[in-house]
């Protein structure tokens, strides 16, 4: 009999929503947003429905190909008044699966930073029931609003993060060949 504390201690499955939050990470390096890159993901029932990240519409130009959101602002968060160009990552995830004709209607939605209140309103309006952010956004009164949405039951909210060990094990798998034997002998061989 093999002892499988060692191959345990080796290669630890990341849970579900580490999962699916990495995958949204992998999205947001697609950004194309100066300030802050985005990545979503839709899932219902442990699959993937739409990804989506932070970039600007279809046919315009790259803020980051451009090196600049508007004309003299090196970034969208550099003005109070002009609004961002970026269609938000949730936004291009909804629109992508409604392209596709694919139902959002009681699915979740990963994102690396939590929803803007127009993308929140969105999410309801598709049907999505629950978001899980890695980092947050909303402060002040926004919250009150945000919350407001939570405790009438539209939608549930939870902040989630990568364990240690999962991320090491995902930048190892990032950065090297990852389908190759590995070093533990599999119990079918023994």
């Amino acid at each position: 009999m093999q002892d499988t504390s060692l191959a345990n201690e080796s290669h630890q499955r990341p849970t579900w929503d580490e999962y699916f939050l990495m995958l949204a990470k992998l999205a947001a390096t697609r950004s194309t947003c100066l300030a802050f890159p985005v990545g979503a993901v839709i899932v219902k029932n442990k699959q993937v429905v739409a990804t989506g990240y932070n970039g600007s519409p279809s046919g315009s130009a790259h803020c980051t190909a451009q090196g600049y959101c508007y004309p003299g602002l090196n970034s969208c968060d550099a003005s109070k008044t002009l609004p961002s160009r970026a269609v938000h990552a949730e936004a291009n995830a909804i629109a992508q699966a409604a392209k596709h004709g694919t139902s959002t209607d009681g699915a979740s939605i990963y994102v690396t930073l939590e929803p803007c209140l127009s993308c929140l309103k969105l999410i309801i309006s598709a049907g999505i029931k629950e978001v899980f952010y890695e980092t947050s956004f909303n402060s002040g009164e926004k919250v009150l609003v945000r919350d407001s949405f939570v405790n009438e039951g539209l939608v549930a909210l939870k902040q989630i993060h990568l364990s240690q060990v999962t991320a090491q094990q995902a930048a190892q798998f990032l950065l090297n060949p990852t389908s190759v034997a590995r070093t533990a002998r599999c119990v079918h061989e023994l």
